[in-house]
């Protein structure tokens, strides 16, 4: 089938829409939330395109989880034969681990040689906490003030953007996250200080720092580039560890890095990843020094049932695969350039495009007015180009942040489709 790069007109809404909501609803509990004002009911994927039930396609811009984009033949073709063959855990030998973890490790500073793995994001957040605290002797986080690190107890607890019915831990302390400005790097370490001070005089030892490397949830805040060198001394002198969230701009998601961290230059202890690591199978982990780890090692029995099967393990290495021949970071890098440019000439014709932040295929664009953020005009603007075809979100603080975070096969043709259809949007309401 052609992956062409216009979508088809829109057809007649599904008349069985509302019948699926209210069934979704009575099955699943009011904790689920559905995306757009009218649900997109989604049956296949392929590469960066989303199929309806009508059979209506969509440019997923949104979806960072299938990395290297929807039902990619190469991660389908080795689940299908790894599942054909064996799917069992970690407790027996198999090679097929050690050949990802050396591959992986290949990706990381030489400082790191370790990974632990987990089924997901939050299990990794979660254990690279138990290992930080075991090691430090201490139960302090400092994370910024509209992160989201995971869904369990914990992580949840590390997690301000969940809102405040879910309390922050007992030990947590938040920071404004970076502005972006030239001395964004030591505004931001001096913060992490004083909530460090401020964690002591309540008698509470530091353990952590736990960041995303592009400050996904705090509105997209990418740079400048190497302002996390002062972060991460900061974190050092307090003797706490410092842990890289790279659930969000990890695998190449920021084009010029594999990892978001080493953008700017710095090594952190531990550097968890998530479900990108096998294009949306239930792998993640946490890389980090083995030094970190020796005394949770030696004192502390870790297993996960099923962190790390074969049949996971094969999608990753897939992914790897995928990464490495088609040249991904470079195509991530050209295609987020391409798309940067062409916001910003559209910011030209629309006062109401403020700010605009990205590194490789995460990208915010802020929308205002009257120099304030307007949550409700993001909304109009997501929901009108669902309409038209093309899926984004909106994230920030203040929920006027347009996300824009497609699978990393994401063409420069792409980007000119949802260029011109978010000029459309912004057209329609102007």
């Amino acid at each position: 089938m052609s992956a062409g790069l216009s979508p088809s007109a829109p057809l007649s809404p599904d008349e069985g829409t509302a019948g699926m909501i209210a069934r979704r609803q009575a099955l699943l509990g009011a904790s689920y939330r559905l995306f757009y004002d009218r649900p997109v009911h989604l049956v296949r994927g392929e590469n960066v395109w989303l199929f309806d039930a009508d059979g209506r396609r969509y440019l997923d811009a949104y979806n960072n989880v299938p990395c290297v984009g929807h039902a990619h033949p190469r991660v389908v073709e080795a689940v299908a034969r790894q599942m054909a063959t064996l799917n069992t855990h970690t407790r027996y030998l198999h090679g097929t681990i050690l050949d990802y973890t050396e591959r992986l490790l290949a990706t990381y500073p030489s400082e790191f040689g370790h990974v632990m793995y987990t089924c997901t994001g939050s299990e990794a957040v979660d254990l690279a906490l138990r290992i930080a605290r075991h090691e430090t002797g201490g139960t302090g986080v400092v994370i910024t003030r509209n992160a989201y690190h995971g869904t369990t107890a914990v992580t949840a607890g590390l997690s301000p953007l969940l809102g405040p019915a879910v309390p922050l831990g007992r030990d947590v302390w938040t920071v404004p996250a970076p502005d972006g400005r030239p001395d964004a790097g030591e505004t931001f370490a001096s913060d992490i200080r004083a909530a460090f001070a401020d964690m002591r005089r309540h008698g509470v030892r530091p353990a952590a720092f736990l960041a995303d490397s592009i400050f996904s949830t705090d509105g997209t805040r990418p740079g400048p580039v190497g302002f996390l060198k002062a972060a991460i001394d900061a974190v050092h002198a307090e003797n706490a560890l410092y842990i890289a969230d790279e659930v969000q701009p990890g695998f190449g998601r920021t084009g010029t890095h594999m990892w978001g961290f080493a953008r700017h230059g710095i090594v952190p202890d531990m550097a968890v990843m998530g479900k990108p690591m096998g294009n949306g199978l239930p792998i993640a982990g946490v890389a980090l020094r083995p030094e970190v780890a020796e005394r949770f090692g030696r004192e502390v029995r870790y297993f996960n049932t099923f962190g790390a099967n074969t049949v996971s393990i094969a999608a990753a290495t897939a992914v790897l695969d995928v990464i490495e021949e088609e040249g991904i970071l470079g195509r991530a890098t050209a295609s987020g350039e391409h798309l940067l440019q062409g916001l910003h000439l559209l910011s030209q014709r629309f006062a109401e495009i403020g700010d605009i932040r990205g590194a490789g295929l995460y990208i915010g664009v802020e929308l205002v007015r009257d120099g304030e953020p307007d949550a409700a005009r993001a909304k109009q603007i997501v929901n009108r180009m669902r309409e038209d075809g093309v899926l984004i979100g909106a994230s920030g603080p203040a929920d006027n942040v347009l996300k824009i975070r497609p699978p990393l096969t994401f063409s420069q043709g792409h980007a000119d489709l949802l260029l011109d259809t978010l000029a459309s949007a912004l057209q329609a309401g102007s």
